[in-house]
């Protein structure tokens, strides 16, 4: 502790100030030690500082072919990309038209059927008139028949019948 104390009273004693003593500062062994480094190491420095600078430039030359790759697969995949999106919207107006031309289709073939429906509907409505009409006529002449056999049977007796003979011969003519 006693040397610390020496040495801070020392300096105390002294200031702060230049030493212009070149033994005591080292001066001349900096000089030999920078000129040494500089004799001797600028050939492994400038070896080492080419060898970083061919690396990089290397570097460089690949990172730009990469980069040319790049936009020139980009400007590629755009084009198909493009190519693509004028096939979707060809495929798409086909299938509209497709759609459109089926809808019509459908739509004329259902207003056909139905159309075949109601002459069909018709033609059996006519077909079923006909028939009832037949049906109620021949009810209807078997029923005057039977009404007409049954006021001859009440109304018709001897007398009756000779005189509609008598008559009927008269109008043949005889």
């Amino acid at each position: 502790m006693e040397t610390v104390l020496l040495l801070a009273t020392e300096a105390g004693s002294r200031g702060i100030g230049i030493n212009t003593n070149i033994l005591e500062t080292n001066l001349i062994n900096l000089g030999i030690l920078i000129v040494v480094l500089v004799y001797f190491g600028r050939g492994f420095l400038g070896k080492i500082l080419n060898e970083r600078r061919s690396t990089i430039e290397e570097a460089i030359k690949e990172a730009e072919q990469r980069q040319q790759q790049a936009q020139a697969s980009l400007a590629e995949q755009q084009q198909k990309l493009t190519v693509a999106q004028t096939d979707a919207q060809r495929i798409l107006t086909e299938a509209e038209e497709r759609a459109k031309t089926v809808r019509d289709s459908i739509l004329a073939k259902a207003t056909e059927d139905v159309e075949r429906m109601k002459a069909t509907a018709s033609a059996e409505l006519d077909s079923d008139r006909e028939r009832v009409i037949s049906q109620l006529r021949s009810q209807i002449a078997t029923q005057a028949i039977e009404l007409a056999e049954s006021q001859l049977k009440q109304h018709l007796n001897d007398n009756v019948q000779e005189r509609l003979i008598d008559q009927s011969l008269a109008l043949l003519g005889g």
